[in-house]
């Protein structure tokens, strides 16, 4: 991994000319990345972490992947842990890391893009003090981590209330005493309900998302990995009927339960109650069956608003989503999307699913973006 020194504060914003921008460093930035410097060309990858990684480090404390270490690989380096392990949120850290120094990658941290807008055929890319000015820009931000979507009556409740987002959750420790609400009952809620139930009278209420029948760690799943492997990326894509049908279930309405089940919600003693938090009354939270709750702490499992502000240019339709297709957007040439949720197929989420996408977008970006001679090294 390579770094180049920014100059000090108050300097003018200095400008470098590239063939391509990538603004993000995850999994989906990091295998852009990988297959960019396959054609030679003059890139830099943009995260406004310190430290590479850190998009991981931020999650709460046991997450762990739902995909074992033997499908969780970015391009050309196999996931360091025993294949049928699901590694933790620090471990996936560490590899990212390891893989950006391993393939001397050109990251450049704690560098926030702005904005980006067009001049001609070229993009600029404000990052404060430094713009660069590139025929590409791919976008490898991701769908989570953006704006926590909170409803907007969450501040009519009583003060009192420990409120936090999934994204700011760690551990129960942070939890005052008394009773638990967890608002959205895709994985992430299903997660966070079933690990805080242990030392909180705790309710889940949410929409039913579905659940993957069989219990993720055991060894019936293990022989069925290879197979749903398979489904995920050939059946469940945008290739197939049912695929597009999923990806806009997926994308409005949450993913499926996946490590914990409704039993395991049972047996832990949550209250699981299939109604959404519809408003506030007397500042506790109002259920949709007309429960008022009277809890001490609510965890926002509600997911993230997706934000493209920074992007000066018509990328976004009426639902926040980029128009894109598997992450080329026809109407602005040279720009891409990549990491975003069921960009391809069900596989697009996870981990092991970002090379491919980033593939087809590094390809695309070949044959359609021909590098021009100013641009090139020398």
């Amino acid at each position: 991994m390579t770094t180049t020194p920014l100059p000090p504060t108050g300097a003018l914003p200095r400008t470098e000319t590239l063939d391509t921008v990538v603004v993000g460093a995850g999994q989906a930035g990091l295998s852009t990345g990988y297959h960019l410097s396959r054609t030679g060309r003059r890139f830099v990858i943009l995260d406004a972490n310190p430290r590479l990684g850190d998009n991981w480090r931020c999650h709460w404390d046991s997450l762990r992947l739902y995909s074992p270490a033997g499908l969780d690989g970015l391009p050309g380096m196999k996931f360091p842990a025993r294949p049928e392990s699901f590694p933790g949120k620090d471990q996936v850290a560490n590899y990212l890391e390891t893989y950006a120094e391993t393939f001397g990658l050109p990251v450049r941290t704690s560098t926030r893009v702005h904005r980006v807008t067009r001049s001609g055929d070229e993009f600029l890319v404000d990052c404060g003090t430094v713009r660069f000015v590139a025929r590409n820009v791919v976008v490898a931000t991701g769908t989570f981590g953006r704006n926590p979507a909170v409803p907007e009556f969450a501040h009519e409740l009583d003060p009192s209330i420990l409120q936090l987002h999934s994204s700011e959750y760690r551990n129960p420790q942070q939890l005052q005493d008394g009773p638990v609400l967890v608002v959205g009952a895709s994985h992430s809620g299903c997660d966070l309900a079933f690990e805080v139930a242990g030392a909180h009278p705790t309710i889940l209420c949410g929409r039913d998302t579905g659940q993957i029948p069989v219990p993720l760690e055991t060894r019936r799943m293990r022989m069925l990995f290879p197979a749903l492997w398979f489904v995920w990326g050939h059946v469940m894509s945008l290739r197939t009927p049912i695929g597009r049908k999923l990806r806009e279930h997926e994308r409005h309405h949450g993913a499926p339960a996946l490590r914990v089940k409704r039993k395991d919600l049972a047996a832990a003693g949550v209250d699981r109650v299939t109604d959404r938090m519809t408003g506030v009354q007397e500042r506790r939270a109002v259920l949709g069956d007309g429960r008022v709750v009277d809890a001490t702490n609510i965890l926002w499992c509600t997911g993230f608003r997706q934000d493209y502000s920074w992007i000066d240019l018509p990328v976004v339709g009426d639902d926040g989503w980029p128009l894109e297709q598997r992450g080329v957007v026809e109407d602005v040439p040279g720009l891409y999307f990549t990491g975003l949720a069921f960009q391809s197929s069900f596989r697009s989420m996870l981990v092991g699913g970002a090379g491919a996408d980033a593939q087809f977008v590094v390809e695309h970006l070949v044959a359609h973006r021909p590098e021009t001679v100013a641009m090139l090294p020398g």
